[in-house]
């Protein structure tokens, strides 16, 4: 499907592309935007080809977070209304069952850093820039910014984060925990498609398996986590795919996966 606000790509079988694409306003996050990204979340949820997103910006940022210049003079209905747009969208993001990878250069801000925290994990490029700055502008992250920044960096450097609004290097974001990795700005992508590349290599249904189970154990105790987890394993151990795994394994062959 054709998009104005963002562009959708397939650089490798089962990999999807998802660039943020109004580079002259930085990729600032539009109301049209929010439909698109709501739109495309919802078809890839549904495709079982699917092995892994990548999440992307073009031009010098990822994303500069939401458009404030259409926010300007908006009654507070049209905010409301707005909002819940961009609430549907990061939720339809969050119920992806494939892994999300974000590559983020530039700068990614508010809305922006909200859909890297949203991505299951993130790299970013030299010079790249975190931040999230509602509390300098009388609102506070919407969109799952302020639980999911608490659960990767833990409460105390999540509260300092966010109560001063304050940006954040991608040096210090790699040391919080927040990014995987950071390289230079020309191998960024590179970078994450070799990581993409080799989650799609695994069997798909295990790597579905392990993000339910990693997302949907956090908030269990670990008797009810290690069910969860054994769930799934009983699932697994009788597909074709472990069939294949195991009868490469001992032929000295790569795996075809075929997802079933």
């Amino acid at each position: 499907m054709a998009y104005e606000t963002i562009k959708v790509t397939e650089p490798l079988a089962g990999v999807t592309v998802i660039s943020f694409a109004r580079p002259e306003v930085a990729n600032a996050l539009s109301t049209q935007m929010g439909r698109e990204l709501l739109d495309v979340w919802s078809q890839l949820r549904a495709d079982p080809a699917l092995r892994c997103v990548i999440l992307a910006g073009e031009g010098r940022h990822f994303q500069a977070g939401a458009d404030l210049k259409e926010r300007n003079g908006m009654s507070d209905e049209a905010w409301a209304e707005q909002h819940r747009l961009f609430e549907a969208m990061i939720r339809a993001q969050l119920a992806c069952p494939v892994p999300i990878i974000a590559a983020v250069h530039g700068a990614a801000m508010g809305g922006g850093c909200e859909m890297s925290l949203a991505c299951d994990f993130t790299y970013a490029a030299d010079g790249a820039r975190f931040g999230l700055p509602e509390a300098g502008l009388g609102i506070m992250p919407g969109l799952g910014g302020t639980q999911l920044l608490t659960r990767a960096v833990g409460p105390r450097r999540a509260l300092e984060l966010l109560t001063t609004a304050a940006p954040f290097t991608a040096a210090q974001a790699l040391e919080y925990g927040l990014v995987s990795g950071v390289v230079p700005a020309e191998a960024l992508m590179d970078t994450v498609l070799v990581v993409a590349a080799q989650i799609a290599s695994r069997a798909p249904l295990s790597v579905r398996g392990l993000k339910r189970v990693v997302h949907g154990g956090q908030d269990l105790d670990l008797k009810q986590a290690m069910d969860l987890e054994l769930t799934v394993y009983n699932q697994l151990f009788t597909t074709q795919d472990r069939r294949e795994g195991v009868a490469s394994f001992n032929e000295k062959r790569s795996p075809a996966f075929e997802g079933r």
